[in-house]
């Protein structure tokens, strides 16, 4: 007996002109993105009787004549100029090895670093021999992309005041395709709680403190919180944010 299934509710068909200036478009694995032929096939997508279909889920994107889909759920591909929280996991010679939710490690170099104070000086003999001293196994940090290898490896560096390693706080993992990027990832909410918003969907969440030490060269001595509320109180504002982090992930 013939069986005929059908969606819920009909999906609305892709627009034919693909413009430049039209809304992002989601699709899923089938979906005919467009039938002309004068573009070029790019990454999610195969040609199937002389018509341009999607291989997974996510948001079609155009550069001139080529087309690819943007998966949703994906690793993450970093690109110069991103801002990334991540994870050291190795001290190596000269440089660290920081989880960043992508294929490969990603690597941050000893000379790419600020010392503590901020000071501005060669890296010596000594200062390799310090390292696990300056950052160690399972320190967070918050880096920018400084170079993209062409393995796909990530090169980062903490030169600016703004980054570092990452005192108290809570972690968020989400989907990179969730985060956009933008002028600024530093954010500090009315609740008392700031957020580091990573290009690698790493979401960092941590209380808001009163006085910011201009001159700490993106380095935390100090892991405990200062006298700002109760920490009780403290950890409860961050849950939340974390819990409505989630909430707009699902």
């Amino acid at each position: 007996m013939a069986m005929e299934m059908r969606l819920p509710k009909a999906r609305k068909p892709l627009s034919e002109s693909l413009g430049r200036d039209s809304k992002k478009h989601l699709v899923v694995p089938g979906d005919t993105i467009t039938t002309d032929t004068g573009f070029m096939r790019g990454h999610g997508t195969y040609m199937g009787e002389e018509k341009l279909i999607a291989s997974v889920a996510g948001s079609v994107e155009r550069v001139n004549k080529l087309i690819c889909v943007k998966a949703l759920k994906t690793r993450y591909n970093g690109e110069v100029g991103d801002i990334v929280v991540g994870r050291i996991t190795e001290v190596q010679q000269k440089r660290w090895k920081v989880e960043t939710n992508s294929r490969l490690d990603s690597v941050l170099l000893l000379s790419s670093m600020n010392l503590p104070g901020g000071e501005l000086r060669r890296r010596s003999a000594e200062d390799e021999l310090a390292m696990r001293g300056f950052l160690q196994e399972g320190d967070l940090i918050s880096a920018e992309v400084q170079a993209v290898f062409s393995d796909g490896a990530v090169s980062l560096h903490t030169r600016s005041l703004k980054y570092g390693k990452l005192g108290q706080g809570v972690l968020v993992q989400v989907s990179p395709s969730l985060v956009k990027r933008q002028k600024t990832h530093f954010h500090d909410l009315p609740c008392g709680a700031s957020v580091i918003l990573g290009n690698n969907g790493f979401i960092w969440i941590y209380p808001t403190p009163e006085h910011k030490d201009e001159d700490a060269g993106g380095f935390i001595a100090n892991l405990e919180i200062k006298d700002i509320l109760k920490p009780e109180i403290m950890e409860e504002i961050m849950l939340e944010t974390r819990q409505r982090l989630l909430e707009q992930e699902g």
